[in-house]
């Protein structure tokens, strides 16, 4: 049996979700079918992460994550509220504890000013009229932040794309993909051909370019996001997601203490090397994946490039009391014993030849497919931007100017 649409997107996450409902508004009438390797929607980075609505703080301005972003905080609220999905706007405080975070902190308000961000400025007492329990000489107020499920998300967008004809294929991962005239898959429960294809496959993007017949330019390196829960007695010592200022030097943000819709509050995460893509238990390897990620030779550039950080995230990782420290720097009441087990999350970071992580979302486009090549954080908050991005570019791709 060969089933055939007019587009078909890989992966049954939050973007994904996001493009086919976009294409079946673009293209009336199109047919438009997802395809998701797992038994159901959004079990992947969607289903794994902070559940922030980002404000777009920290995105060079001009780049499409900082534009994205903004956008997708004001878009991703709105269709909350149309959908009755429940969120919370409630803005976040970034802290300096010492005169080097309070420099930098400068730099960020610039940076908000730049990227068209309402940001405010706050000293030692007006952050302790916000947060008691929170030590800092000095913080930022960013009030368009919020929280929300991105899992409820998801399954709203997947609903809407039944609703309008649209199939959610699960249980299907696609092993073969062959462009020509058409796109031409082979999957686990049968083969599929399409007009267009769209890949929204985050870990596995980067094999989606190649089973396309091209090299990719980079490496999807998975690092892993180990979080804490505090017991409920202690959800509510914040009431604000509090972020550290982070160190333009060092990859990642930092540890961060984040409330859920639900009342939990999360510790933070930090960020380990995977040993499988889809690594969310420490333990866990696999060895096809072990063996590209360790065989890359930009993982050793990047890992060269930090080595004490490195080594550091993996301490802490291993050494709870280390992990504890860097949240006790801003909040110091929490003790190594409130620290409960969370669900861990895994990053899906594009890493280049060369050891340079890429900063940016990324598309890697062909006559009759794109492949979203790197979409970390922000990518759930800019979800439904990118997905107007794609429908542009297909339209571009399909009417090409003369």
């Amino acid at each position: 049996m060969n089933q055939t649409f007019d587009f078909i997107i890989i992966g049954g996450g939050i973007i994904g979700l996001a493009t086919a409902r976009h294409l079946q508004s673009q293209f009336s009438g199109a047919s438009v079918a997802v395809l998701e390797k797992e038994s159901a929607i959004a079990t992947h980075q969607t289903g794994h992460n902070s559940g922030v609505i980002h404000a777009g703080v920290y995105y060079a301005p001009g780049s499409l994550k900082a534009r994205f972003c903004v956008e997708g905080n004001q878009r991703t609220k709105a269709f909350c509220k149309e959908q009755d999905i429940p969120f919370q706007n409630c803005g976040k405080l970034l802290v300096a504890t010492d005169q080097a975070e309070k420099e930098r902190m400068d730099a960020l308000l610039l940076r908000c000013a730049e990227n068209g961000i309402e940001a405010e400025p706050l000293d030692r007492k007006q952050l302790q009229d916000l947060e008691p329990n929170v030590n800092g000489i000095a913080a930022v107020w960013v009030p368009s932040t919020g929280i929300v499920d991105y899992k409820l998300v998801a399954k709203k967008l997947a609903e809407q794309v039944s609703a309008k004809g649209g199939e959610i294929i699960t249980n299907c991962e696609v092993t073969n993909i062959e462009e020509s005239q058409r796109i031409e898959l082979k999957t686990t429960v049968g083969n599929y051909s399409a007009g267009f294809l769209v890949g929204c496959a985050g870990l596995h993007s980067d094999r989606l370019v190649e089973m396309r017949g091209e090299q990719p330019t980079f490496r999807i390196i998975p690092f892993r996001g180990e979080y804490y829960r505090l017991p409920a007695q202690l959800s509510q010592i914040v009431t604000h997601p509090i972020y550290p200022i982070p160190d333009p030097e060092l990859p990642f943000l930092g540890i961060h203490l984040t409330p859920l819709v639900d009342g939990t509050l999360t510790v933070g995460p930090n960020a380990t090397l995977a040993l499988a893509r889809e690594g969310y238990n420490r333990w866990q390897f696999n060895i096809k994946d072990m063996f590209e990620i360790l065989s890359y030779s930009g993982l050793h550039k990047l890992l060269l490039k930090y080595p004490k950080p490195t080594l550091q995230e993996l301490k802490n990782s291993l050494y709870k009391p280390g992990y504890l420290k860097q949240v006790q720097k801003y909040c110091p009441i929490i003790e190594t014993t409130d620290l409960k087990p969370h669900p861990a999350g895994v990053r899906a970071q594009a890493v280049a030849p060369n050891g340079e992580m890429l900063n940016d979302f990324l598309f890697v486009e062909s006559e009759n497919s794109l492949i979203v090549g790197n979409a970390p954080s922000p990518a759930a908050t800019s979800a439904l931007p990118i997905a107007q991005h794609i429908g542009t570019r297909i339209a571009a791709l399909i009417n090409p100017s003369p």
